[in-house]
């Protein structure tokens, strides 16, 4: 089932911390969003009373229908420069998956985006050599469609969370005319995702093999706990002040940050003025401030009220506050058209399956 233009939109995002909710006055812009509402991964109660509320009028199939926005772990999104005169040979792209990404092609659901404009690469066309690889393995696919299910969603639409918040990043920064390239974290329990977004889209993309997780045997260590289960409980609680330990906390992953930095700057003549970390539960958003102290940049405060508007996406006074928490912003892309849209400059779009 499609919705209609009269029908309501609804939209979920699915990351380590949460599961957030919005409602909107129509499945497609111009529309206001009336509800945004979240609730802890992992509670299927908490999340059947979310979607009684955000939806007081029940579907007739009984599900929520959805755009929904999905963090798994083997997701991969990385910009890579392509040989075009390579393009036709049978196997390249596999090729690419292999020796670039450690992935086998046939095993993922793949898509090729153009890392300027997030459309749709034209293999046929191959008229720049820059592009996204933007997929995860087939049968995360499938797990994650049973796992919405059964939670009472059905996806209308599963996109890659991580793509339709480099989206919305980008376009925000082309409306707001800033030319700073920005360095974007999702720093997850095991690994971090790393891009150098800027107006033109996508310049840099690097996995970094290193999370949250790392980050717990230090604090053990510095503050003399008896085991790793105790430190690790502490540093996910919010009832100690990392921010002095900070520095030390994120050494490791500060060391690849710099290279990568490093790296582009050397590239492009250009300086990483700004870092976003969207991924931070909200008791671990000191680490923000963290990496960009040590960094010697500053931390990216957007505020998406006018962006939305540019898309003809209405924010009332009463969400206004709650949408200028980051942790908002990769729903908020779910929402954002970019292509065919009023403002003319693009971003990168969703990875529609």
């Amino acid at each position: 089932m499609l919705f209609s233009q009269k029908t309501k939109g609804f939209f979920v995002e699915l990351n380590d911390h949460a599961v957030m909710l919005a409602r909107t006055s129509s499945a497609v812009a111009p529309f206001t969003v009336e509800d945004m509402r979240e609730c802890p991964p992992g509670d299927t109660a908490a999340l059947k009373e979310a979607i009684r509320l955000i939806q007081p009028k029940k579907s007739p199939s009984g599900y929520l229908h959805a755009t929904v926005g999905v963090f798994p772990g083997r997701r991969l999104v990385r910009r890579h420069s392509l040989e075009l005169k390579r393009i036709k040979e049978p196997g390249y792209i596999a090729e690419i998956c292999s020796q670039q990404f450690r992935i086998e092609q046939d095993k993922y659901s793949l898509a090729l985006l153009n890392a300027s404009d997030g459309g749709d690469y034209d293999l046929a066309k191959a008229l720049n050599k820059d592009v996204l690889f933007c997929g995860l393995p087939g049968e995360d696919v499938e797990t994650l469609q049973n796992t919405l299910l059964k939670s009472g969603i059905y996806p209308e639409r599963l996109e890659l969370g991580t793509v339709a918040m480099l989206g919305g990043v980008v376009d925000c920064l082309s409306f707001s005319k800033s030319k700073i390239p920005t360095l974007v974290l999702e720093i997850g329990a095991d690994a971090t995702h790393s891009f150098i977004v800027s107006p033109s889209g996508v310049d840099a993309s690097r996995p970094i093999p290193q999370g949250l997780d790392a980050m717990v045997p230090i604090v053990q260590k510095e503050l003399g706990l008896k085991d790793e289960e105790s430190a690790r409980k502490l540093f996910y609680s919010n009832t100690f002040d990392f921010t002095g330990m900070g520095p030390l906390l994120i050494k490791r992953l500060l060391k690849e940050l710099q290279s990568s930095i490093g790296f582009y700057e050397v590239q492009t003549g250009q300086s990483v003025g700004q870092v976003l970390c969207t991924q931070l539960s909200p008791k671990l958003a000191w680490l923000d401030a963290a990496i960009a102290g040590s960094l010697g940049i500053t931390s990216l405060r957007l505020d998406p009220a006018p962006w939305l508007q540019s898309r003809q996406i209405s924010l009332p006074d009463a969400l206004a506050k709650n949408a200028q928490d980051i942790r908002w912003f990769g729903l908020l892309g779910l929402m954002a058209h970019y292509h065919n849209a009023p403002q003319e400059n693009a971003a990168v779009s969703e990875e529609k399956k």
